[in-house]
């Protein structure tokens, strides 16, 4: 039976930056962060408080510049840098739709965004906006994915919604092995024994030493966020 009222009352989305990059392989694709600012918009009419986290692997990823021979520590800026990109047409795309948002950084750039503020953060979730978190953790060799966990335990959110192009967690590329089984549930220790590479191990630890559940589930399944959100068992609960 399907719920009519939200599981939870305060999430955190986090979105890669291949998310909004649609099938270019590269950049923005605005009609994809039009379509999830919708689905954001969907879930903010039901009084259900969101940030979200963004991802800038569509514009440049730190660990493969590194892996070029980049330093790394100036790789893993360059990433943050182009969090705030996403940030912006993500915050653009939600406001043209009447949702109220703050985009809130970890690295100072006043003209673009506000600091990271903990108890800031929270009076605009109470305030029903949308605050979209950028720059990571605002240190070099922290993934988005742990500044998703960080800030979710920061703002005590009920849960993270893990956006993906797939249905859940798989046992290996679902798009490149077609026996690959999909979960339906999983613990931590599951994910960190498996290897399992829906995020990175700092992030998982710090989900179970926090008791803090993730949903992995398909965002260009539209409606997806909401059915999450009201509860539906749809993609992999990792608690």
């Amino acid at each position: 039976m399907k719920q009519s009222k939200p599981a939870y009352k305060r999430t955190v989305l986090k979105l890669s930056g291949e998310a909004i990059q649609g099938k270019g392989g590269y950049g923005i694709d605005l009609g994809v962060t039009n379509s999830i600012a919708q689905q954001i918009k969907e879930i903010h009419k039901l009084k259900v408080q969101i940030a979200v986290v963004m991802g800038g692997g569509n514009i440049f990823r730190g660990e493969k510049a590194a892996e070029k021979g980049v330093d790394r520590s100036t790789a893993d800026y360059m990433g943050m840098l182009a969090t705030v990109i996403n940030g912006l047409a993500l915050q653009d795309a939600l406001e043209r739709k009447g949702v109220l948002t703050r985009i809130q950084t970890a690295i100072e750039m006043r003209q673009l965004a506000e600091p990271y503020i903990r108890r800031r953060a929270i009076r605009h979730l109470e305030k029903d906006r949308v605050v979209i978190f950028v720059c990571g953790t605002g240190n070099p060799y922290f993934t988005t994915d742990t500044t998703a966990v960080l800030r979710a335990v920061e703002i005590a959110a009920d849960v993270i919604l893990k956006a993906t192009k797939v249905n859940g967690v798989y046992s290996s590329d679902p798009l490149k092995n077609k026996r690959a089984r999909m979960y339906k549930h999983l613990t931590y220790i599951d994910v960190l024994k498996k290897g399992l590479k829906v995020m990175d191990a700092t992030a998982i630890s710090l989900c179970m030493e926090n008791d803090l559940p993730v949903v992995v589930f398909n965002l260009f399944k539209k409606g997806n966020i909401k059915k999450v959100i009201l509860g539906e068992r749809i993609g992999t609960v990792i608690h």
